[in-house]
């Protein structure tokens, strides 16, 4: 059996639920990837993992006077099963702090990376809140990115996805009481990029990467590649296995990155193609620090990266009305998913828009639901809820039949890894729809004409194999609707995006329409 694509999505910090960004950005689109592979017999590994050592946990925790371990606990419980109730199906999800055997695994990579020279120390300055008592880092301090000038937490600049080094930030403060932070001289121990230039630079030549993570890969090596910090004096996370430093714990960028490699056993044959889901704040771990632990191991992986930009909220909308759990609630899984995947931010940022959501349900009601319920009324009424006897056919069914052959074609390009948009899919499965429609309309009036009995009926048979395909094609995209519109034509759910997804029912085959919408709700 060959070895599977890997598919893998950014671990998400279990400081907070996620929102409607966090769907719009990597994960459902994943998903739309990992369910048309699997639909074409693809062995597929799909994972992820929840960072619950993030500092922005402890962060959370100190604030709300409650222990980090809670914290993560509980966010992570609500992130998946938000993932669970949007559609998102992983294969795996890393839970570091229930998972056996995880903390002990970072731990020997991180003690075996230290005994080659990977990870060495070094004394740099770090701020330091002198109120708090405490070493700031990561979601601890706040400042201004000494790169791009954007508001930045220590470690990483989620805006231009630069690292810096805490003491880089320009005018730090304590992220909890607001003080001015302190530069102090601290001991820690970082990975020094530099060592790794060639290895990087050729890995970076080989590997197809979206032209701003080209940008920020060659400006890093243009700079000058810097050493990262991969541990910090603090509380919250998975101890540093190194003597002489015994009050650090092992930095999260790290940990998120080797947590990849925990789920995927590289001991054993490694997966024919690896595509990583991201958004650009966090794409250094993926592009940077994740090829390193590779390249530290011998170890040489082929990896496609599949980039978002951020999915911002417009001013005016209450950070209350985004909440994936409440906009699920409301709207369904396959309207969100179907608004996330038209308005997902690729190569620019997107901002949110209510009206926009609205209308992917109003997209949905007026045109698929409104066509597949005539469908349905007009098998019941006609033909006493049976497939009709009839081929597929009627005025205008060759036609139709060619449009849907060519737009097949764009459908599965769209889905297929090597041109990925699934915004363009969503437009080619609309027009699909509502060429449908049409044909629906035009041929109606085929019950009319007292000179030739059932003649309508194979333009019933056509509109069926049309709904048959959309259980196939639409899947991807809206697997709770297409799974309930399978089961109302007695279909096989899952089927392969082709044309041989193209045909009505076995004629005699009893509908099952469900009492309500088909897509959404």
């Amino acid at each position: 059996m060959n070895t599977p694509v890997w598919i893998t999505a950014t671990p998400p910090a279990t400081h907070g639920e996620l929102h409607i960004g966090h769907l719009a950005g990597p994960y459902v689109a994943a998903d739309v990837l990992t369910r048309f592979l699997r639909a074409e017999g693809e062995a597929v590994r799909f994972t992820t993992g929840t960072a619950d050592h993030a500092s922005s946990v402890e962060v959370r925790a100190l604030r709300h006077h409650r222990k980090p371990e809670e914290v993560a606990e509980g966010y992570r419980a609500a992130i998946t099963a938000d993932w669970l109730r949007s559609g998102v199906e992983f294969d795996h999800i890393v839970r570091p702090r229930k998972d056996r055997g995880y903390g002990r695994w970072v731990r020997d990579l991180f003690s075996r990376l230290y005994a080659q020279g990977v990870i060495a120390p070094r004394t740099r300055l770090l701020p330091f809140c002198e109120p708090c008592d405490r070493w700031l880092y990561g979601a601890h301090v706040t400042g201004t990115c000494p790169h791009c000038g954007a508001v930045s937490d220590g470690g990483m600049c989620h805006e231009c996805a630069r690292p810096n080094d805490g003491g880089d930030l320009i005018a730090p403060r304590c992220a909890l009481c607001d003080t001015p932070a302190v530069a102090k001289r601290c001991r820690r121990l970082y990975v020094p990029l530099e060592p790794f230039r060639d290895q990087l630079s050729s890995y970076w030549d080989m590997v197809e990467l979206p032209p701003r993570l080209a940008a920020l890969c060659e400006s890093l090596v243009e700079d000058g590649l810097p050493d990262i910090a991969v541990g910090h004096p603090a509380h919250w996370g998975l101890p540093v296995p190194v003597e002489g430093f015994p009050d650090h714990r092992i930095d999260a960028c790290f940990e998120a990155a080797a947590m990849h490699l925990f789920d995927y056993d590289t001991t054993g044959p490694l997966p024919r193609r690896a595509i990583h889901f991201c958004g650009f704040g966090h794409a250094f771990c993926h592009a940077v620090l994740l090829p390193v632990l590779l390249l530290a191991q011998d170890i040489k992986l082929p990896q496609e990266f599949n980039v978002n930009e951020s999915y911002v909220v417009e001013e005016g909308v209450g950070e209350g009305n985004v909440w994936a759990l409440d906009l699920l609630t409301e709207y369904g899984s396959d309207t969100l998913r179907r608004h996330v995947l038209q308005a997902r931010p690729t190569g620019r940022r997107t901002v949110f828009q209510r009206d926009r959501l609205a209308s992917a349900r109003t997209e949905l009601d007026e045109s698929w639901n409104s066509w597949l319920t005539r469908l349905f009324t007009a098998v019941r009424e006609e033909c006493d809820g049976l497939v009709p006897q009839a081929l597929p056919g009627g005025a205008g069914w060759s036609v139709l039949e060619r449009r849907l052959r060519r737009g097949l074609d764009d459908l599965r390009e769209a889905y297929g890894p090597d041109a990925f948009d699934p915004r363009r899919a969503v437009a080619v499965l609309d027009e699909m729809v509502r060429s449908a429609a049409d044909f629906g309309h035009v041929n109606a009036h085929e019950r009319c004409r007292p000179t030739t009995a059932c003649r309508h009926l194979p333009a019933l048979a056509a509109q069926l194999a049309v709904a048959s395909a959309l259980a196939a094609w639409a899947r991807p995209v809206m697997p709770e609707g297409a799974d309930r519109l399978a089961a109302a034509l007695q279909v096989e759910p899952g089927r392969p995006v082709d044309m041989t997804a193209l045909a009505a029912p076995a004629p005699g085959t009893r509908l099952a329409p469900p009492s309500g919408p088909v897509f959404g709700f």
